[in-house]
């Protein structure tokens, strides 16, 4: 009888620690990616050439602005195609020495832009480590569509105390022959969601392609550089 109810006490304590442990054992986390979203977006640009100095003088600003469309691949990465409006170029400012001829001093600057326009096409895989923050990276693809060189001529003249100042501008096209018309770069960048459907982005874009089909020789060719600062909007 003993060996009865020795029994029936040891099943009862096996049964009673089976229910607790099926209770406190926590259940999976059911982790989703999220939905496919799409957006629009736009920015300010500062661009410049890649032989050129690093020199705020020699930033064009321009600006940016198109679609995209996030697709989440997993929880945390995701790629990003956009299609957007973009300026490129750069600023060259040329200061000519002082001449004096008697009691005359004679200055002159030149300010001269490059505008190339192009329609850009970014790939970018993004990685979030958290769920408002993401690093990015990825391919660019680029047409050019025209472009423009413009510029200011400037002679200061002084004479005793008399300053005479003229300026004399210009604008030209740039011949689309001599572009090539596909450029191909590489971006890197991050950005952060500050509500549910806004954020903002900074994005380098380093160019690998040559800028004009014939470079003069003893001159470098030149390649595009552009750095991207901006706001989207997703729905």
């Amino acid at each position: 009888m003993n060996k009865l109810f020795l029994g029936l006490a040891i099943a009862a304590g096996s049964l009673s620690f089976a229910q607790e442990t099926a209770v406190t054992t926590p259940a999976p986390m059911n982790k989703q990616k999220q939905p496919i979203r799409f957006g629009i977006k736009a920015g300010g640009n500062a661009s410049a050439f890649s032989e050129q100095k690093l020199s705020l003088n020699n930033q064009k600003l321009g600006f940016h602005a198109g679609a995209f469309v996030n697709i989440p691949l997993s929880e945390k990465i995701s790629v990003q195609p956009e299609v957007l409006y973009n300026q490129m170029g750069a600023r060259n400012v040329i200061s000519s020495t002082e001449v004096t001829i008697d009691n005359t001093t004679i200055k002159g600057m030149s300010d001269e832009k490059a505008y190339l326009n192009y329609i850009s096409v970014p790939l970018m895989f993004q990685f979030r480590p958290m769920k408002s923050f993401y690093f990015e990276a990825g391919p660019e693809f680029s047409y050019f569509i025209d472009g423009k060189i413009k510029g200011t001529n400037t002679v200061t003249t002084t004479t005793g105390n008399v300053i005479t100042t003229t300026n004399q501008s210009y604008s030209e096209s740039i011949d689309k022959d001599n572009i090539h018309k596909f450029n191909f770069g590489l971006g890197l960048g991050i950005g952060a969601d500050i509500t549910n459907h806004i954020g903002i982005s900074a994005r380098y874009v380093n160019s690998l392609t040559y800028i004009a089909k014939n470079t003069p020789e003893g001159v470098n060719p030149n390649t595009n550089r552009v750095f991207q600062l901006g706001l989207n909007y997703k729905f």
